[in-house]
């Protein structure tokens, strides 16, 4: 994050019987308080300006210490990982500058226990999850039917479907950028290929372990998934392969660009060589013209002809316009880089 670590906020999503609610959490008593009235807490940290009040709030809501690395040291691997009655979901939540061509990440943690489901966010922009969160207060009804296991699931399905969009925005500015290297190839344009392409890797090296640990999770025979979560998951699992064939489609693309600007170039100097080809070829025998002309030989009897330097500009001229022609009629003075 620029700028460094953002100021820490927590607040908390209470299920209880009326419908979930939401409380701003300011010390440990408040957190205390939501804990008593023994109902599904979803406990939101956003910032990490303040480790020692996270490490305090991680304490008291009994997470183990084995895990607190995993959510609060950045950056950290994307994982999946099921120990005991806990379960550990490491994401980057990316996105894109002013620029496609500039991609900035936060990483956002997400710890399900019974009963309890904490997120650490490293970015504090705008709301924590702000259309679940939305979604949820203007629910009322049974706890059951909003069981953390889905929330988690919805969490994680927020955060990969925002990678759709990004892919296609970048498929966009890679399309013009094929189509620009074609017509006008500039340096500046191989420097945004290669830019692309590591952007792609980076999302790519946010997806790739989420395809093995995903299909471990799902294989595991663990309690605090339900069924409806452990299909969500499932489908998660289907997803994460179509994002990583649209990134490798991507990364193709980008190779595209790369091979149609060097093409391009190459015609660009193929037509400068010919062009140089075309003049030389008209210019030589008019140079060996006044080559032989300018001899210095006493008895040459063009030189005592009337009107002899008009003969011989006449004859350059001729030559000149044969040559010409017969280039012409193989082609050569056909522009192979115009745009069509």
């Amino acid at each position: 994050m620029h700028g460094g670590r953002g100021p820490t906020q927590v607040d908390a999503v209470v299920f209880d019987s009326r419908g979930p609610t939401r409380h701003a959490i300011h010390s440990l008593d408040d957190l205390d308080g939501l804990r008593q009235k023994a109902v599904p807490l979803w406990v939101r940290i956003r910032g990490l300006a303040d480790p020692p009040r996270i490490h305090s709030l991680l304490e008291r809501l009994a997470v183990p210490r084995m895990l607190w690395s995993p959510l609060l040291d950045v950056p950290q691997r994307p994982q999946v990982e099921y120990l005991g009655d806990v379960l550990l979901v490491v994401l980057h939540r990316l996105g894109f500058a002013r620029d496609p061509s500039h991609l900035i990440s936060d990483q956002v943690g997400l710890l399900l226990m019974p009963r309890l489901l904490i997120t650490v966010e490293e970015g504090v922009g705008g709301d924590a999850f702000p259309d679940l969160t939305r979604w949820l207060l203007s629910r009322q009804g049974a706890v059951e039917d909003r069981d953390l296991d889905d929330i988690l699931h919805f969490l994680v399905d927020d955060l990969l479907d925002d990678l759709f969009p990004m892919l296609e925005r970048m498929a966009q500015r890679l399309d013009e950028l094929e189509e620009s290297a074609l017509r006008r190839p500039k340096p500046s344009q191989l420097a945004k290929a290669f830019q692309f392409r590591s952007n792609l890797r980076v999302m790519r090296s946010q997806i790739w372990p989420l395809r093995h640990q995903i299909r471990v999770l799902l294989r595991l025979n663990q309690g605090l998934l339900g069924p409806e979560a452990l299909a969500g998951f499932q489908e998660m699992g289907e997803l994460v392969e179509l994002l990583f064939q649209n990134g490798e489609l991507l990364r193709n693309q980008c190779d595209a660009i790369t091979q149609a600007y060097a093409a391009s170039v190459s015609n660009r100097m193929n037509q400068v060589m010919k062009t140089l080809t075309i003049i030389t070829s008209i210019f030589a025998p008019l140079t060996l013209i006044a080559g032989i002309y300018g001899m210095n030989f006493e008895r040459m009897p063009e030189l005592t002809w009337h009107c002899d330097y008009l003969y011989a500009l006449l004859l350059m001229l001729l030559v000149a316009l044969l040559q010409g022609y017969l280039l012409w009629r193989r082609g050569w003075f056909q522009d192979w880089t115009a745009p069509r």
